[in-house]
C-alpha cells in the first residue's frame, strides 16, 4: 500500500511488515522539521524536563505524582514486560479503561517494544472489544477491572493471538493463567536485561506505524486508524507552537485527563502534546463524565482544557439553573455583565486579540463576575478552552463568551492525528473551527457556487491508511495524498474554515433537495431550551420531520437519563404554563402547553427555512434523552443517526402516517 503527497518534496521509505509508506517531509518550514519517533520525543522530554512532575493522580484523598525521569523508566519496564509475554512487533496491546498512569505507561509501553498501542473504549460491548483485539491481532489486554475482564472472558475463545492479560485497578477474583494484576506484570520486566529493548528501539523508524486509532463505528465496521511515529510526533509539535504552549521550564501547563483515550482528541493532548512540551497531567476521577469533573477542575487549575460539546453545555445548564435561583438584583447584574463580556469579546475577536485598552465596565464585569465564574469552575488559570469532536450550539458558545471564557472550536479527525484547525485567541471566528495548524493545507473539493466543498487535509498529520482495509484507504486518500473527510465546509477571505455539514449526513428528500440537518437541529435546540437533542428525519421522504428529547436528569452511576426534568426544563415548562417535572408527563404530545410552545418555536426556524422542503412539518418528543448507554451516541457525544433511525424506526413510521403538509406550520 502507497499513500504518496503531492509530487514536490523528499519522500522517505521504510518498511513495514509487507507493505510500504511514503512520508512527506516537505521543503520548508515547520513541514521539513526532522521527523522522530516516540521514543525521541520522550528521550528529549527526559532531558529537558527530567525532574518536573509528569503525571499526578488521586490515592483516596491525596495526590501522587511520576517525573517525567520516573514516567520514562516505568515505560521501559512496561516495554520488557510486554515482550517478556510475547508480544510480537506490529500486533497489538489493547487497553480497555478509563483514564489512568498505567493507560498512559501501557500504551508507551506498547510502542517502545514495537506493538500497536490499542485504545477500546470502555463502554464498548464484548462483541466490539472482540472485533478490535481479533482485528489488530491483540497479544496482551489491559483491563481496567472486574467489569471490563468480564468483557474479554466473554470472547476470549475467539481471540487465537491473545497471550496475556492485565489488570491495573483491581486484583483479579479468580486466578487464572496468564492474567496479572498490575504490580506483577511490571515486576516481570523490572530486571530484564536493556539490550533487547534498545535494539528494538534504534530499529524504529519515523514512518512506520505505532498507534491505531479505531473509529466510533457511526458509519458501519470500526476501522483502524494507523497512525506512524512522526504523525503523532510532527503533530504534537505543530499543535504547541501554533497554540503558543509553554515549555515546563519556562512555565509548566497544566492538562486534565477524562476523556477517551481510545479517541485521538484526547490522546492527541493528555499523551502527545504533553510531552513535547513537558506539561503535568493530571487523573479526573471514572465518574468525571457523570459530575466529577468540576472537582478535578478545581483541584488542577488546569491552564488549558479540552472539552467535547456536551461537556460544555452541562455546565452551561448547571450555570443557568444556578442562576434561576438567584434573586432579582444578582440576576440583573449577571445579565449586565454578561452583556459587556459578550460586547467586549465579540470586539477582541474582530480585532484578532488586538484590543489596546479594555473599557473600565469591562474590569468592574471581570471583578464582580468573571472571577467568580471561572473560579467556581476551576478555570481560573485557563488561558485556552478548547471544544471539538462534536458540532457546537452559537448559544454554548456565546453564552461562554459573555462570561469572559472563550471556547476555541478546534476540527478534524481520526484520519488526521486529531487536529487540522485550531482557534486560537488571535484567530477566532464565533462558529467557525480556526485555521490550518502550520505545516498543512486545506482544499475543499468539488465546492458549490456558495463555496461549499467537501473539506480535504494535506500535511505529514495525515494517517498511514486503514488496518487490512486497502479499498477504504484509497476510497480516504486520493492519488496526491489529499485526504478527504466527508465534511462539508466553506472557507472566508480570511482562511476561517466553517463546517456546513456531512456528506453522509446530506438529508436527501424524495424531491431531491439536499438538506444539511444539523444547522436546523442547532436552530431547533435554541429556539426551545427545553430540547436536549433533535435529529431531523426526512431522507428519501415528502417532507421533514424531528425526533425530541428534553433536559432531563442522569443517574451519576451508570449515566442513563432519568424520568426528572432539569430544573432548566421545569423553568420553561412553568413559563408556558404547564406543570410538568417528568419527561413521561411530556413524552409522545402529553402536555398541550409544552406542545404548543415547541410549536411556537419550530415555526419560528420554518420562517427563516430557504425553501418549503427545509421546513419542519412533524415531530414527537422521546420517551428518553440520547445517551452513551442507550446506544443513541459515541464516545464523544456524537449522534449516531443510523443507530437512532434503526432504534426509533416505529416512531417514525407513526410520525408519517396521516400528515396533512402545511408549509407554515407543522400539523400534530
Amino acid at each position: 500500500m502507497n499513500i504518496q503527497s503531492p509530487k514536490s518534496g523528499l519522500d522517505l521509505w521504510t518498511s513495514q511488515g509487507d507493505s510500504e509508506v511514503s512520508l512527506r517531509i516537505g521543503e520548508s518550514g515547520l513541514a521539513a522539521e526532522t521527523p522522530v519517533t516516540v521514543h525521541q520525543l520522550f528521550a528529549a522530554a527526559v532531558e529537558s524536563y527530567g525532574q518536573h512532575t509528569a503525571l499526578s493522580w488521586k490515592d483516596g484523598q491525596l495526590y501522587k505524582k511520576l517525573s517525567y525521569r520516573e514516567y520514562y523508566q516505568n515505560c521501559r519496564t512496561a516495554a520488557k514486560s510486554f515482550l517478556k509475554l510475547g508480544l510480537q512487533r506490529y500486533h497489538g496491546v489493547g487497553i480497555l479503561g478509563f483514564n489512568s498512569p498505567e493507560w498512559f505507561i501501557a500504551d508507551l509501553g506498547a510502542i517502545f517494544a514495537g506493538g500497536f498501542a490499542v485504545g477500546i473504549y470502555a463502554t464498548n460491548s464484548a462483541e466490539a472489544c472482540q472485533y478490535v483485539a481479533a482485528n489488530c491481532k491483540a497479544n496482551i489486554l489491559v483491563v481496567e477491572n472486574q467489569k471490563q475482564l468480564q468483557k474479554i472472558l466473554q470472547v476470549e475463545g475467539r481471540l487465537p493471538d491473545l497471550k496475556a492479560i492485565i489488570m491495573y485497578k483491581e486484583t483479579p477474583k479468580e486466578k487464572r493463567p496468564n492474567t496479572f494484576t498490575w504490580k506483577q506484570f511490571m515486576d516481570l520486566g523490572r530486571n530484564e536485561p536493556d539490550p533487547p529493548l534498545d535494539a528494538i528501539l534504534s530499529s524504529q523508524k519515523p514512518n512506520q506505524c505505532c498507534t491505531l486509532i479505531y473509529t466510533s463505528g457511526t458509519t458501519g465496521q470500526p476501522k483502524g486508524v494507523m497512525l506512524s511515529h512522526d504523525n503523532l510526533t510532527w503533530t504534537a509539535l505543530s499543535v504547541s507552537r501554533h497554540t503558543k504552549l509553554n515549555r515546563a521550564n519556562q512555565n509548566q501547563e497544566v492538562f486534565v485527563s477524562y476523556l477517551p483515550l481510545s479517541h485521538i482528541a484526547a490522546q492527541m493532548v493528555d499523551i502527545w502534546i504533553a510531552l513535547k512540551v513537558g506539561a503535568v497531567t493530571y487523573f479526573a476521577q471514572p465518574d468525571a463524565l457523570k459530575g466529577s469533573l468540576v472537582n478535578t477542575l478545581q483541584e488542577a487549575r488546569p491552564t488549558a482544557i479540552l472539552g467535547v460539546p456536551r461537556v460544555w453545555e452541562k455546565m452551561q445548564e448547571k450555570m443557568k439553573a444556578k442562576g434561576a435561583r438567584s434573586c432579582t438584583v444578582a440576576k440583573m447584574v449577571v445579565a449586565w455583565a454578561k452583556g459587556v463580556g459578550l460586547r467586549n469579546n465579540i470586539i477582541k475577536m474582530d480585532l484578532s486579540g488586538a484590543l489596546r485598552h479594555e473599557p473600565i465596565t469591562y474590569y468592574i464585569a471581570k471583578k464582580l463576575i468573571f472571577k467568580r465564574v471561572r473560579s467556581a469552575l476551576g478555570l481560573d488559570r485557563c488561558t485556552k478552552c478548547f471544544t471539538g469532536a462534536a458540532p457546537i450550539s452559537r448559544d454554548t458558545l456565546e453564552f461562554f463568551l459573555s462570561l469572559d471564557i472563550p471556547l476555541y472550536e478546534l476540527y478534524g479527525m481520526s484520519e488526521c492525528s486529531g487536529p487540522h484547525t485550531i482557534s486560537i485567541p488571535t484567530a477566532f471566528r464565533i462558529t467557525s473551527c480556526g485555521k490550518e495548524i502550520p505545516g498543512c493545507k486545506t482544499k475543499l473539493y468539488n465546492p458549490d457556487q456558495e463555496g461549499i466543498g467537501e473539506i480535504c487535509f494535506w500535511g505529514r498529520h495525515v494517517f498511514m491508511g486503514y488496518l487490512n482495509m486497502a479499498k477504504m484507504t484509497q476510497e480516504a486518500v486520493d492519488a496526491d495524498g489529499w485526504l478527504h473527510s466527508g465534511d462539508l465546509g466553506k472557507q472566508d477571505r480570511n482562511g476561517f474554515l466553517y463546517i456546513t455539514g456531512r456528506i453522509k449526513e446530506l438529508i436527501i428528500t424524495a424531491g431531491g433537495e439536499n438538506i444539511p440537518p444539523v444547522p436546523i437541529e442547532d436552530a431547533v435546540k435554541e429556539v426551545v431550551p427545553l430540547i436536549s437533542n433533535a435529529m431531523l428525519i426526512g431522507d428519501r421522504k415528502k417532507f421533514l420531520s424531528m425526533l425530541l428529547t428534553v433536559k432531563c436528569q442522569v443517574n451519576a452511576e451508570s449515566g442513563e437519563p432519568e424520568d426528572d426534568l432539569t430544573p432548566e426544563a421545569v423553568q420553561f415548562c412553568r413559563s408556558f404554563g404547564s406543570n410538568a417535572t417528568k419527561v413521561s408527563e411530556i413524552a409522545g404530545g402529553r402536555d398541550q402547553a409544552v406542545n404548543k410552545a415547541i410549536q411556537e418555536g419550530i415555526n419560528r426556524v420554518n420562517e427563516k427555512a430557504t425553501s418549503n422542503a427545509q421546513r419542519i412539518q412533524k415531530w414527537t418528543i422521546l420517551d428518553h434523552d440520547f445517551s452513551m448507554i442507550g446506544g443513541e451516541l459515541g464516545p464523544t457525544m456524537k449522534l449516531k443517526r443510523p443507530v437512532v433511525m434503526n432504534m426509533y424506526k416505529d416512531k417514525i413510521e407513526e410520525m408519517m402516517k396521516n400528515v396533512r403538509i402545511n408549509t407554515q406550520s407543522a400539523q400534530l
